[in-house]
C-alpha cells in the first residue's frame, strides 16, 4: 500500500512540475524580472510552505493574481531589491495574521462563489492557452489577465493568433491532446505498462521527438521562442550568487510597508480561497488549518524576500493539477520542487527542447476539468442564488481577477441573502377568533434592520378592532429600529381599538 502512495506522488509530482515550470517562468517574465525568481519561489513553495502546512494537497508559487502589484510595486519602489524587502516585511505580516488567527476569512465565501473561482480559472486557463497551442506565443504563460501587455485581451487574442500560426505548434498540440484524452480511456488505465507513465510525461517527451524530427522541415520546425526558456545557471554556488538580494536600507520608508501590507493581504486573501476550493475537490474533503497555512505561507515569503523570489500564494492551478494526477501525500509536491531544482541546474538544455504547445496542452486539460459541464448544469439545478452568483463570479474574472470575481460574487450572494431575509423574517397567521380579527406574529430568534420593510408593511395591513399576539418565545435579539416600528404601533393602536398581547418580549 506504502509503494502504491510513493508511486502514484511520483507520477503526480511530475505532472505538477510540468505545469509549474511554464507557469513560474511565465509569471516572472509577465512581471518583467529574472525568470530565475519565480523558480526560486516555486521551490520554496514546494518545500518550505509544503513542510510547515498542514494541506495535503496545496502547491504554493508564485502567482499571477499578484503579477499586476508586483510590476507597479517595482515601478514606485525603483529598483527590484527593494521590493524583495516588501516581500521579506509581507511573510512578517502573515506570520503576525496567522499567530492572531485571522485565517477563518475564507470561511465566510459561499460555496457557489468558491466553484465560480474554479470554473473561472478553468476557462481563464482554456483561453489563454489555445493561442500556446497554434505557437502564438507573444503573451506568457503567467498572463491571465483579459487586457494583455501586447494591446490584445483574451477574446480578441484568439482572432489575432491566426496570423501567427505554427504549423509544427499545431501538430504538436493535436497529438498531445490525443494523448491526454487516451489516457481517460480503460485501456489506458489498465495496462501494465502505460499505467505506470502519467500522461502529460508522454505528451512532453513526443513534444521534444516531434520538435527534434521537425528540425529538418522548413514547413513544420518549431523556432526558439516557441520552446521552454529556462535560465542556464552553471552550478549552485552560481545560482546563489544570481538570486537577487533584498535592500535592507529603505525600512524608514512608508511606501515600502504599505507595499508589503498589500502584498501580505492580497497573497493570504489568495491563499485562503484556493484552501476552500482545494476542500471542494480533495477526494476525502480533509479540511485545512487557515491559521498554520498562513503561517507557513509567511515563512515562504520571508525566504523568498531573502532569495530574490516573487511572493508565494497558494496556487489553485498546481494544486488541483496535484489532485487531478492521484497524489497521496505531501511527497508529490516536493517532488516537484526538487525537479524544479534539478532543472536549472542540469537540464535546461534538454528542456529547452519541449514545446510550449505541450504545456499549453495539459494546462489546457487540466483547465477543463476545472471547468465541466457539469458544475454548471448542478449549480443551475441548485436555484438561481446559487446560480447567478457562481456565473457572475466566472464574468467578472473573465474581465477583471480572481479577487474581483469572488468581490462580485460576494455580492450577488449578500443580496440574495438580504431577499431571503426580507421575504422570510417572520412567522404570521392569520384568523377569526370569537368574531374578533386575530394576528399572530412569531418573531425570528435575530430579526435584523433587513426586518424592518416587512414588519412596516405587515403592520400597515393590520384592521381596527383587531387582536395582535406578538410571540418573541424563540427570540434573541431585535434591532432597535425594528423595536421602534412595534412601539410606536403600539402606542397608536388604543386609538384603534387594536389589542396587544406579548409572549416572552417586551418593547
Amino acid at each position: 500500500m506504502q509503494l502504491q502512495k510513493t508511486q502514484s506522488d511520483l507520477k503526480a509530482g511530475v505532472v505538477v512540475f510540468l505545469v509549474a515550470l511554464p507557469l513560474c517562468l511565465g509569471i516572472s517574465l509577465a512581471c518583467g524580472i529574472p525568470l530565475l525568481s519565480g523558480i526560486i519561489s516555486g521551490i520554496i513553495g514546494g518545500l518550505i510552505v509544503t513542510t510547515i502546512s498542514n494541506s495535503v494537497y496545496s502547491v504554493s508559487g508564485p502567482a499571477a493574481g499578484l503579477t499586476a502589484i508586483v510590476i507597479s510595486s517595482i515601478t514606485q519602489l525603483g529598483s527590484v531589491e527593494t521590493f524583495m524587502f516588501c516581500v521579506f516585511l509581507a511573510g512578517l505580516f502573515q506570520l503576525a495574521m496567522g499567530l492572531l488567527k485571522l485565517g477563518n476569512i475564507s470561511t465566510y465565501v459561499p460555496n457557489a462563489v468558491i466553484k465560480g473561482m474554479l470554473s473561472g480559472i478553468g476557462i481563464i486557463l482554456i483561453i489563454k492557452q489555445v493561442p500556446h497551442m497554434v505557437g502564438y506565443d507573444a503573451d506568457p504563460e503567467g498572463d491571465l489577465y483579459f487586457t494583455q501587455s501586447d494591446g490584445q485581451n483574451s477574446i480578441t487574442e484568439l482572432t489575432n493568433m491566426m496570423n501567427y500560426i505554427s504549423p509544427g505548434a499545431m501538430c504538436v498540440a493535436a497529438v498531445s491532446l490525443l494523448i491526454l484524452v487516451l489516457s481517460e480511456q480503460n485501456f489506458y488505465k489498465n495496462d501494465r505498462w502505460f499505467g505506470l507513465i502519467p500522461a502529460p510525461v508522454l505528451v512532453v517527451v513526443m513534444g521534444i521527438l516531434l520538435n527534434i524530427s521537425f528540425q529538418s522541415s522548413t514547413f513544420f520546425a518549431i523556432s526558439k521562442e516557441h520552446l521552454v526558456n529556462l535560465p542556464v545557471i552553471g552550478s549552485f554556488e552560481e545560482l546563489v550568487t544570481t538570486m537577487i538580494k533584498p535592500n535592507f536600507s529603505l525600512w524608514n520608508n512608508s511606501q515600502v510597508w504599505l507595499i508589503s501590507g498589500t502584498i501580505a493581504m492580497v497573497a493570504s486573501l489568495e491563499t485562503l480561497l484556493s484552501l476552500e476550493a482545494i476542500e471542494k475537490l480533495d477526494p476525502d474533503r480533509r479540511p485545512t488549518n487557515a491559521n498554520r497555512e498562513l503561517l507557513a505561507q509567511g515563512a515562504g515569503n520571508i525566504l523568498c524576500g531573502l532569495a530574490g523570489g516573487l511572493p508565494v500564494t497558494s496556487v489553485i492551478v498546481r494544486s488541483s493539477a496535484n489532485i487531478h494526477a492521484g497524489a497521496k501525500t505531501k511527497l508529490a509536491i516536493v517532488v516537484h520542487s526538487i525537479l524544479l531544482l534539478l532543472s536549472i541546474l542540469f537540464i535546461p538544455g534538454f528542456l529547452g527542447l519541449i514545446p510550449n504547445a505541450s504545456l499549453a496542452v495539459i494546462l489546457t486539460y487540466t483547465g477543463y476539468k476545472l471547468a465541466k459541464y457539469q458544475l454548471f448544469k448542478e449549480q443551475y439545478r441548485a436555484g438561481w442564488d446559487q446560480f447567478i452568483p457562481f456565473i457572475i463570479t466566472i464574468i467578472v474574472m473573465l474581465r477583471t481577477d480572481m479577487l474581483k470575481g469572488v468581490g462580485a460574487g460576494l455580492i450577488a450572494s449578500v443580496i440574495f441573502i438580504i431577499r431571503f431575509n426580507l421575504k422570510n423574517t417572520f412567522e404570521t397567521v392569520e384568523d377569526e377568533i370569537e368574531g374578533r380579527k386575530t394576528y399572530l406574529i412569531k418573531l425570528p430568534q435575530h430579526a435584523t434592520f433587513f426586518s424592518k420593510g416587512f414588519i412596516t408593511q405587515y403592520l400597515s395591513k393590520i384592521e381596527d378592532n383587531s387582536t395582535i399576539i406578538i410571540d418573541g418565545s424563540i427570540n434573541k435579539s431585535t434591532d432597535k429600529d425594528v423595536k421602534e416600528v412595534l412601539l410606536d404601533f403600539n402606542q397608536n393602536s388604543l386609538q384603534r381599538n387594536i389589542h396587544i398581547h406579548l409572549v416572552k418580549f417586551k418593547f
